[in-house]
């Protein structure tokens, strides 16, 4: 259940994007390619982000963490060009400032979504082994 809810905030966060940033464009089948881009995006914010952090490290903390910021735009950028390319989905950023943008606003609207559910912490933190 809390990775379908996952998956549903990151596409409105998206369309969220899609409808604010000039540079990102949702078209053709728009919610199909919505979804897709927000699974796509769950799977690079799983696997692709924790990497990139590592490797970045230095410059994150060399910037104070504004780094994190062009990893969220790459991921985001990254996301789009695979649902284009692959599964031939109509969700564009064109750019790295629009992609800068958009992740701000999705990380922002991800954020604001996520404290309707406040019970859904609650549960993160009871399924955490105790140290």
């Amino acid at each position: 259940m809390r990775i379908l809810l996952h998956w549903l905030i990151t596409a409105a966060a998206l369309l969220v994007a899609g409808a604010v940033v000039p540079g990102i464009s949702v078209s053709g089948r728009g919610l199909l390619a919505v979804g897709i881009t927000a699974a796509v995006l769950g799977l690079f914010n799983a696997f692709l982000r924790p990497l990139l952090r590592v490797l970045g490290c230095g410059f994150i903390v060399l910037t104070l963490g504004l780094f994190l910021l062009v990893i969220n735009a790459f991921t985001l950028w990254l996301a789009a060009r695979v649902t284009d390319g692959v599964f031939h989905q109509a969700f564009h950023v064109n750019g790295f400032w629009p992609a800068l943008l958009g992740g701000i606003i999705v990380s922002v609207v991800s954020w604001i979504l996520w404290l309707m559910f406040p019970g859904e912490k609650k549960k993160r933190r009871e399924r955490r082994p105790s140290s």
